[in-house]
């Protein structure tokens, strides 16, 4: 049997929920769904083709009002395309949490 050690700092969360970004450079909000979240990552689902390199804000709104809200800073780390016509799976991580003004 192979052993797998995982090499990730903190473990994956999966949130399918709703999800908007934006660019930083910009004032234009898309809709996405977000996998999954872990400490330092998030993964998503979105119709945009978002280069790797990328800065964005994120938003995730959790499907339960038990849990607070997540607006964040995210790098994009990673962009493959997601099994059909204009769907990319965006991995990020996370450079900053946003404060509440």
């Amino acid at each position: 049997m192979l052993e797998y050690a995982e090499k990730r700092a903190f473990t994956r969360m999966d949130t399918d929920c709703e999800m908007t970004f934006k660019y930083v450079d910009s004032e234009t909000v898309y809709h996405s769904t977000c996998l999954n979240l872990s400490g330092a990552g998030v993964c998503f689902i979105t119709n945009q083709d978002i280069p790797v390199g990328k800065a964005i804000e994120i938003s995730i709104t959790p499907a339960k009002t038990i849990t607070p809200s997540l607006e964040a800073f995210v790098e994009v780390t990673r962009n493959s395309v997601a099994g059909g016509e204009n769907r990319f799976e965006i991995g990020g991580s996370i450079k900053g949490i946003k404060g509440k003004a």
